[in-house]
């Protein structure tokens, strides 16, 4: 009799949403942990941190180095932590598309893996490692390829589109029509790097914001701006001299 008790117990047990089971299974999550707010080092950060808190749509430009990616990331990561979002959806083009993905081992979301190490680095800064886990395998953050993404709808989410240069103008018009409600989006790319031989939908994007005077904050970082070393600012610097 006791034996079946339990059956029905554990039958009848309570299932849980993603943001729960981290609440539950990751103490370390669930208290505040000694985090340094998100500080600007430069006045165009600055602007891009204020577009972030008070925009849904962000479009981010610059070239290696200025903190867009970072940025977009751990204000994404404060968000989830405090509860003001249910997950963090991660993309961004596969270049060349349908191709070098295939190469990767295991399914789809662990191929696109590898292409979103930039951003999840910097989410894992934030929330740590095991919380970053525990969201990872149940939604709380999702890493979803443009090969999937047709069909898909999102709320109550940070979306961040990486590299979006190398995105079509059919397929950032699919991006940007899986955008819910209460969404914050931020569309990443540097238009000197655009690695298609055709044209760019952030080029696209951006001109249509110009064009209709759409309330879309475009914020543009210059090699003036680059933060991450000065070695990346030489380089970067050189090649633009060299014009490669």
């Amino acid at each position: 009799m006791g034996k079946n008790l339990n059956r029905k117990r554990r039958h009848h047990e309570r299932q849980f949403g993603s943001a729960e089971i981290i609440n539950f299974l990751d103490p370390k999550f669930e208290h505040e942990r000694a985090l340094p707010p998100i500080k600007a080092l430069n006045p165009t950060q600055a602007d891009y941190l204020d577009a972030l808190r008070k925009a849904s749509q962000v479009i981010v430009l610059g070239p290696a180095g200025t903190g867009k990616t970072w940025l977009a990331a751990t204000h994404a990561a404060d968000l989830y932590r405090n509860r003001q979002i249910d997950k963090i959806i991660l993309t961004r083009p596969n270049v060349p598309c349908g191709r070098s993905l295939g190469y990767f081992p295991g399914t789809l979301e662990d191929k696109f893996a590898p292409w979103a190490v930039p951003v999840a680095e910097a989410i894992k800064e934030r929330i740590g490692k095991a919380a970053y886990a525990l969201a990872l395998k149940h939604g709380g953050i999702e890493l979803v390829p443009f090969e999937v993404m047709r069909g898909r709808s999102w709320k109550n989410a940070f979306v961040l589109l990486d590299e979006a240069q190398n995105a079509t103008p059919a397929e950032i018009k699919t991006f940007l029509t899986r955008i819910g409600e209460d969404c914050t989006v931020v569309i990443n790319g540097d238009v000197s790097q655009c690695d298609l031989d055709r044209d760019s939908g952030l080029r696209t994007v951006i001109a249509m914001i110009e064009a209709q005077k759409l309330a879309v904050p475009v914020i543009e970082f210059t090699r003036a701006d680059i933060v991450r070393s000065g070695i990346c600012a030489m380089w970067v610097n050189a090649f633009a001299e060299a014009q490669i």
